[in-house]
């Protein structure tokens, strides 16, 4: 059956990515987060091999993990790591087959330990954490065959496939004297975006003023930006230059540019159009020779429909529009982040030394169940909120051998389970709910007691899915769909034995349960 899997897949071809206009090839990849020695945090191994049909071998001595940077690679080398080797498999549907050993290398995949599992594209797309041994986690993931891979970062920490888009674009428009509009959610790092475009282009000698246009008056904002005159308003006792001028031949950076007030979004799109604008207070324009980068975090599209936002600035300003990718949308970049912002700290701290252990058998200073936390957090503050967790983690752990979890960062993280709210994996699937036929559902609740969890497991499906099975059959029922009537004289007969009344009703024992609770039905006493 293996062989003719592989025969089934040999010519396969690998996945494509649509979003980008070269629709760039993707492959599986293994990439190193976490590591007793820190210093190879981010090396990787691309398994080309795998979309044709031949298994890829992961052990304590092959394959070989390099840097960006590196030709020679080395194993992942961890004594703890077994040398029987885990083994990859190509699936038909295009995703990856995971196997191991009882006796072998201990694995946690995705937060789920196991032996065995299957990753459906989706989950690869996502990312999954392997975690070795309980020392070593590695990423599971794709990568684009024609990526970025060009030495200069510009600032930028990370390798993804979506970062290099994003440094292909920033130097595709750093050189072009147009204005540029970065959209992203908050934290994401817009400003340094706008920096390395002012850095790269032909104004990085000129000044790079950065304003956020959510933090100034209302009343104030026009003089903030474009200057006033003495006595323009009420208190203006002394000319004002403005930021415009503050920026005269080199970079503005508008940030929050959503938050503009009415009359500044028409001063700004004549600055746009004319490149001149009046003071506060003045009659005469003023020609200023600005750069104008803006960001926004904010819908402008659901703005101008409300009336907020002028569409025709929306226009001006995105002379070239870049796009931030969350931090959940590159994974593997969580982890290089991580170290960069601690090692920040510990220098600070004067214990840089705790990156740079040499002893194979000491235990890692970040753990390999924390390092997989990192990476399947959402992170809603993005790289901003990273940032402040390195830092609590640091100071938390000053003294300490390794990084530990506070009260606090429990609460900020959430719960360790990788999946839904009832603690179920989301990552690790192995069927499509399409797959599962009427007959072979019925057969497995029965088989299961109608206990959901159990037979959600047996399928192969998540639970939501079987809840979803559930609601689509004509031929099931839940307990919504029994009435008091219906509960009350299954209880009677069953002589308020509650497993009997599941048999008879045919429906999820906790939630009857719950109900014959809410009915206030007590068994019979002896």
């Amino acid at each position: 059956m293996k062989q003719r899997l592989l025969d089934d897949v040999s010519t396969a071809s690998p996945q494509r990515h649509g979003g980008d206009s070269r629709s760039a090839v993707l492959l599986p990849a293994l990439t190193l987060v976490s590591h007793p020695l820190a210093s190879r945090v981010g090396e990787r191994f691309v398994m080309e091999s795998l979309p044709r049909g031949r298994e890829v071998a992961l052990s304590r001595n092959e394959p070989l993990f390099t840097r960006v940077d590196e030709v020679v690679g080395r194993p992942l080398a961890d004594p703890f790591v077994s040398r029987r080797a885990l083994r990859f498999l190509p699936r038909l549907d295009g995703g990856i087959r995971l196997e191991g050993e009882a006796d072998g290398t201990q694995v946690v995949a995705g937060g789920v330990p196991g032996v065995g599992w299957d990753f459906r594209p989706e989950a690869l797309s996502a990312g999954v954490t392997l975690e070795l041994a309980g020392r070593v986690v590695v990423l599971l993931h794709l990568v684009a065959l024609e990526e970025e891979r060009s030495a200069d970062t510009l600032g930028m920490v990370g390798q993804s496939t979506a970062l290099g888009r994003l440094r292909t674009r920033v130097r595709q428009v750093a050189d072009l004297d147009v204005p540029v509009l970065i959209r992203g959610e908050t934290g994401s790092g817009k400003e340094l975006i706008a920096r390395a475009l002012h850095q790269r282009g032909n104004r990085s000698k000129g000044p790079f003023v950065s304003v956020n246009l959510g933090t100034l008056s209302r009343e104030l904002a026009a003089a903030e930006l474009f200057g006033a005159q003495r006595g323009a308003y009420t208190g203006a006792s002394q000319s004002r230059e403005g930021f415009f001028r503050a920026a005269h031949g080199g970079t503005l950076f508008l940030d929050e540019v959503g938050e503009a007030p009415a009359e500044v979004q028409v001063a700004l799109l004549r600055v746009l159009e004319t490149g001149e604008m009046y003071p506060v207070g003045a009659h005469t324009p003023v020609v200023t020779d600005v750069r104008l980068v803006a960001a926004t975090d904010a819908p402008l599209e659901d703005l101008i429909e409300q009336g907020r936002f002028r569409a025709p600035l929306l226009h001006r300003l995105s002379g070239y529009s870049i796009h931030l990718p969350p931090l959940r949308e590159r994974r593997e970049d969580i982890s290089l982040l991580f170290h960069h912002f601690a090692r920040l700290e510990l220098e600070g701290l004067g214990e840089g030394w705790r990156l740079e252990p040499q002893d194979p058998y000491a235990e890692p200073w970040l753990p390999a169940a924390l390092a997989s936390r990192l990476l399947r957090h959402d992170w809603p503050g993005n790289v901003r909120q990273l940032r402040n967790v390195a830092r609590q983690l640091v100071i938390s752990g000053r003294g300490q051998p390794r990084l530990q979890v506070d009260a606090a960062l429990e609460a900020e993280l959430g719960p360790t389970s990788p999946g839904d709210e009832d603690g179920e994996p989301v990552l690790v699937t192995r069927r499509k709910p399409s797959e599962v036929t009427e007959r072979e559902l019925l057969d497995a609740l029965r088989e299961c007691s109608w206990d959901l969890k159990g037979t959600a497991e047996k399928l192969g499906i998540t639970r939501a899915s079987l809840y979803n099975l559930v609601d689509r059959s004509p031929h099931l029922r839940t307990v919504k769909d029994l009435s008091a009537e219906d509960i009350t004289r299954s209880f009677k007969a069953c002589g308020g034995d509650l497993d009997a009344m599941v048999r008879q009703l045919e429906v999820s024992r906790r939630a009857l349960q719950r109900r014959v609770r809410e009915l206030g039905l007590e068994p019979p006493t002896s």
